[in-house]
């Protein structure tokens, strides 16, 4: 039953699902024209709307492409090589293979969105030149699959927006805050983390193709860095194949980090982005090595660079015309204290569409669910925690996150997409049902 589904998917989406970047412009067009027919914006304001909103993503977009860089370049250092070629000896055949790089994806996810992306990526290419027969495609979505979790976990964006009383939303709407404890540290959140733990590496091995419909990479595929050739005939050819200019450099930020953390400091994407940047440099063992590596982790870019821009546009069109809290709303309007959560869960599916971005999408629709639940008596902390779900749910079939991991593993959005469909439909039976009986 689920390999039929598989099928079918990924026949679906190899045929009629065009490239990540005509999805992202047909979305732009299908939100301009929402905005014009469903809000009554002006074709001249929802232009507007998205050419200011367009250039917001820029921080993050260049946060995103380090990621993925220093990741990239980290993992063509000889010690992190033995640290996940250990890792991928676990598995020892193809289903093995497809188990040990869901739960790792999801543990990872669960962890750091960011540094679940970059890892599990990096873990499944190695795991594709270990075992032998495993179905390529397959093992990068199990690789993807963590972001089904992310927000449930130690990054989730809204849990840790609203334990603190920073001007979030939520304490200018209730002026209180609400503890992780009652979020990602509930053994509501906790026990539905654990079901998707547990049943989701099953459903990706029902998932696996019959040897002979089998995929393997191609070692070719994943620009392996060779050797560089080292010839040194003047000065600065010593100084270019000399370790000391990036140890001195990784030194230096080791020694930060130490004293930020002494400090009490906290993992965000720059301090994950700065630690990926000071292991490659103090693992390198020559300027040339680390350039050669970086060299190659840029060939992977092309989708971040093109399509976060435009998901920006997209996001400032629905926020500013009205349409995120139409949706919203609309969920509202027809929910009970019985449905609420569940259709929260929906609508924050829905949304998640248009606006990938937890916080971005929290501020959008916070105004708009938190006053309902109050109304309805539900538990604030459990109408955010549908708002996550919902967020991180979505992202199976939302090619905005998988950018990143694809760039890595040089595959594109149709090759995995077939296989996430069906990890959305599990993962969603999971999750409405836990809206319905566990909430």
């Amino acid at each position: 039953m689920i390999r039929t589904l598989s099928n079918f998917f990924t026949a679906i989406m190899q045929r009629w699902l065009p490239d990540a970047f005509i999805f992202a412009i047909l979305l732009t067009l299908i939100v301009f024209l929402a905005g014009v027919f469903g809000e009554g914006q002006s074709a001249s304001q929802m232009a507007h709307f998205w050419g200011e909103g367009i250039w917001n993503l820029l921080v993050f977009s260049m946060q995103v492409t380090i990621s993925l860089v220093t990741g990239s370049v980290l993992a063509q250092t000889t010690a992190v090589k033995r640290i996940l070629r250990a890792l991928a000896t676990l598995a020892r055949n193809p289903s093995q293979a497809i188990l040990l790089m869901t739960v790792i994806s999801l543990i990872c996810g669960w962890i750091s969105w960011a540094f679940g992306l970059i890892a599990s990526a990096l873990m499944a290419r190695e795991i594709a030149r270990h075992v032998k027969g495993v179905h390529y495609p397959l093992l990068v979505a199990a690789a993807y699959s963590g972001m089904v979790i992310w927000h449930a976990g130690l990054s989730g964006s809204i849990p840790l927006k609203i334990a603190v009383s920073d001007g979030d939303v939520l304490s200018k709407l209730m002026n209180e805050t609400i503890p992780l404890s009652a979020t990602i540290f509930s053994w509501q959140v906790l026990l539905i983390s654990a079901l998707v733990l547990v049943t989701l590496p099953v459903v990706f091995r029902m998932m696996m193709p019959p040897p002979e419909e089998t995929r393997e990479v191609d070692p070719v595929q994943l620009g392996e860095v060779e050797a560089v050739d080292i010839r040194i005939n003047t000065p600065s050819d010593r100084v270019e194949h000399s370790r000391w200019p990036t140890l001195l450099l990784g030194l230096l930020g080791a020694y930060y980090l130490i004293e930020f953390f002494f400090e009490g400091g906290s993992v965000g994407l720059n301090t994950l982005n700065l630690i990926f940047l000071v292991s490659g440099l103090l693992l390198h063992r020559s300027t040339t090595s680390y350039l050669s590596a970086v060299n190659e982790a840029v060939k992977g870019l092309s989708g971040i660079v093109l399509q976060f821009p435009l998901y920006a546009g997209i996001m400032g069109m629905m926020a500013n015309s009205g349409l995120a809290a139409s949706v919203s709303a609309w969920f509202i309007a027809i929910s009970t204290p019985d449905t609420f959560n569940l259709f929260t869960f929906i609508s924050a599916g829905v949304v998640n569409f248009f606006v990938p971005s937890g916080g971005g999408q929290w501020a959008v629709q916070a105004p708009i669910v938190i006053p309902a639940a109050q109304s309805l008596g539900i538990p604030v902390n459990q109408a955010a925690m549908a708002i996550a779900f919902g967020d991180a749910w979505s992202n199976m079939v939302q090619p905005f996150w998988a950018l990143p991991l694809l760039g890595i593993a040089r595959l594109g959005i149709r090759d995995i997409m077939g296989y996430c469909t069906v990890a959305l439909l599990w993962t969603g039976l999971v999750f409405g049902l836990a809206m319905v009986f566990i909430f």
